[in-house]
């Protein structure tokens, strides 16, 4: 980790020495060279560290990027304000917002959906189930990463990560060894994927959308996308205990509703993909319709209640079932509102903030020099692998965003290649793509910054080999 800040220290520093200030075509400056442009590296590197000590401060992720964001913006608006040109820096920042706010609605509508499901039993009755079979930690350890592998490149890689690892929570509820490992686990699995499919991760969209690669095309990379889970996955099997989950099996009924919130769920998935793959609309657009879905769902529940407890109550008195007449008494209406209250706010928050520090960052000059100078001074498969690190770091959207706007001379091979590794590079890092900073949210004291830091050098194994594997089986395309 830290030759990796060193070796990006090291970037920056020589963007600073090589570049000066320019006026770009637009109007928009170049200060990756100014005093100002020093400054916003600084404070975005204080709050990244913060960010990295969550665990030893005890201080909550989003709090340092949202006051990193705020200054970062403020001093870029105090510098154009000076040169009379601030409605540019209000553009961008705009740009910048919108791109969250899509984001943050489509997270919200995904944890929206999972916080229901959990509310009523659906992971309690599949973990029941998992423990009724019998398996054990290694079984579970497999099972949900295969889940996640091949349901990621549908319903996305952070969708999929929330899902499996609210199943892993609550199977070996309490147990941290095996529920940080199994975070990792879920990770690599969701975000390799992710990386064969359009709908698997944010930049595969990102390179669907630009027409660099077709959506049948994305499947070449089914291969490397698999080796880059099982490599590291296979490594991590053999620490993880060989015993049962402690929790003892129990009946888990059902709430009502708890099937057909499922199904609505596939459908808004289904939806959001349908609003782009055939309308050319931004998915978060289905996702938000989806929510209407759950909201008019919930209205039929309350409306249906009376009617329904009735039915039960009556059925519990004739069978003399005392402890299912108690339960039923406690049951109160579902309420969508209190989902979305309970919905992981801190991780929306720091997402905020790190998409609106980097795209203060990429404003001042940086991203696109850094771009221009990996693919100007380096071979094209260096740069994309070397990327691919990097956006363990910094977030594989804005990286990949940066390489769309310079938009370099490269084979099929290649795009297919930085497609590959901005997907699967964010797992070197918990923070380095959006399943695991939602993970760190969700299993809160158990998935861990420096819990999955410690497996880097495993799934440095796994991110080598999947690119290996990756030009040689497609050396045709390059």
């Amino acid at each position: 980790m830290k030759s990796l800040l060193r070796g990006f220290n090291i970037v920056c520093i020589a963007m600073l020495f090589f570049c000066s200030p320019v006026w770009a075509a637009q109007g928009q400056l170049d200060l990756t060279s100014s005093s100002i442009g020093w400054l916003c590296i600084g404070i975005f590197f204080i709050a990244y560290t913060v960010v990295m000590l969550e665990e030893k401060l005890h201080l909550r992720k989003s709090k340092p990027v949202l006051v990193a964001a705020g200054l970062i913006w403020i001093l870029i608006g105090a510098y154009y304000v000076s040169h009379d040109i601030n409605e540019l820096t209000e553009t961008a920042f705009r740009h910048n917002l919108l791109e969250f706010a899509e984001l943050m609605l489509f997270l919200l509508v995904a944890m929206t959906y999972i916080n229901a499901l959990e509310e009523r039993g659906v992971f309690d009755a599949l973990r029941a189930w998992m423990i009724r079979k019998g398996f054990n930690y290694k079984n579970l350890f497999w099972i949900t990463g295969f889940l996640a592998f091949f349901i990621s490149p549908i319903a996305d890689n952070l969708t999929t990560a929330l899902l499996m690892c609210a199943v892993v929570m609550k199977v070996a509820e309490g147990d941290k060894p095996f529920i940080n490992i199994s975070c990792i686990n879920i990770v690599i699995a969701a975000n390799a994927g992710g990386a064969f499919s359009p709908f698997g991760d944010i930049t595969t969209l990102m390179v669907w959308q630009a027409g660099l690669v077709h959506f049948n095309e994305f499947l070449v990379l089914f291969l490397p996308a698999l080796v880059n889970y099982l490599v590291p996955a296979a490594i991590m099997s053999f620490y993880v205990a060989d015993k049962h989950p402690t929790a003892q099996y129990e009946a888990v009924e059902l709430k009502r509703g708890a099937v057909r919130i499922l199904v609505l769920f596939l459908l808004t998935i289904a939806t959001a993909v349908a609003c782009h793959s055939f309308l050319n609309l931004p998915p978060v657009l289905g996702m938000m319709m989806g929510l209407g879905y759950l909201q008019f769902f919930g209205y039929f529940l309350r409306m249906t209640l009376p009617g329904s407890l009735a039915r039960k109550r009556a059925h519990a008195e004739q069978l003399g079932d005392q402890k299912r007449l108690a339960k039923l008494g406690s049951v109160v209406p579902f309420d969508v509102f209190s989902r979305v209250q309970r919905a992981e706010w801190d991780t929306l928050l720091f997402f905020y903030g790190i998409v609106m520090c980097v795209g203060g960052l990429g404003f001042l000059g940086y991203l696109n020099f850094m771009s221009e100078m990996l693919y100007g001074n380096w071979s094209t498969t260096t740069a994309n692998v070397f990327l691919g690190v990097i956006s363990a770091v910094i977030d594989n959207i804005p990286v990949m965003f940066a390489v769309l706007s310079m938009d370099p001379e490269m084979s099929h091979g290649q795009w297919l290649l930085i497609t590959l590794t901005a997907g699967v590079g964010g797992s070197l890092l918990s923070i380095g793509s959006a399943a695991g900073v939602a993970l760190m949210g969700q299993a809160r004291g158990y998935y861990t910054f420096f819990g999955h830091l410690k497996w880097t050098p495993v799934i440095a194994l796994g991110y080598g080999a999947s690119i290996i594997l990756h030009l040689w089986l497609n050396a045709s395309l390059f």
